[in-house]
């Protein structure tokens, strides 16, 4: 099994997704995280002599070619407080992304209107009638330069919002496309990404911060990335 279970208990489990495995695909055939988890959790309960098909509510995605955490409940119950959390933004999550650029300010937030066109999300406007609101705040936490002099920066990244693609999409409206992403990256983003070897997306979800669903004690999971400039 690809994926690794970080905790569980009966209500929850949380799991870090390696980059390159889908979260949940609809490819027949295709190996996906919520696949290998419905089968670890049956191997469970034929252990435990338990009948039936095991329950994993998923409560959010990342992308395919992104590393990091995700939380699973277990029953229907923990789901349902789950995705509450989660509309009301107590579902507390972070990334870091490495970027191709240099922001002008150490830190900032950017409000912009996102739409899907097929498998893109593309910048719009708020007169978009199908353009949802995307807010992201942004802080830089270190850089470096290419031998060539170009910029390379490290941002840890939260967002009010969970809209599609949506730290993909925003870094690369405001100049600053993540390394490894050949959706959203350009001409000079691909040219560093090959140099530094970088094959996936530069963005990780570290930090998951919740409410356990049962006994609304706090839990904090966080998970060290490999990723370059943070270490």
């Amino acid at each position: 099994m690809r994926t690794k279970i970080v905790y569980e208990d009966a209500h929850i489990l949380v799991a870090h997704k390696p980059a390159g495995l889908a979260t949940q695909s609809a490819k027949v055939g295709q190996t996906d995280m919520v696949s290998e988890l419905k089968i670890y959790l049956a191997g469970q309960q034929k252990k435990e002599k338990r009948s039936g098909a095991p329950y994993l509510g998923i409560i959010h995605r990342l992308d395919q070619p992104v590393e990091g955490l995700l939380v699973f409940a277990k029953t229907k119950e923990a789901a349902a407080k789950l995705t509450t959390q989660l509309a009301g933004g107590t579902l507390n999550k972070k990334y870091y992304a490495v970027v191709c650029g240099k922001p002008d300010k150490e830190k900032g937030e950017f409000v912009d209107y996102l739409s899907k066109e097929g498998n893109l999300a593309r910048v719009s406007n708020a007169n978009d009638k199908e353009a949802k609101k995307a807010v992201l705040q942004y802080q830089t936490l270190s850089g470096t330069q290419t031998e060539e002099g170009e910029n390379i920066t490290l941002l840890d990244i939260h967002i009010d919002t969970g809209r599609f693609h949506q730290i993909r999409a925003q870094l690369s409206h405001a100049g600053w496309p993540i390394l490894g992403d050949s959706k959203y990256g350009n001409e000079q983003s691909a040219n560093i990404s090959k140099k530094l070897n970088i094959r996936n997306v530069a963005l990780y979800a570290y930090h998951l911060e919740l409410k356990h669903p049962a006994t609304g004690k706090s839990l904090l999971f966080l998970i060290e990335p490999a990723m370059p400039l943070t270490k």
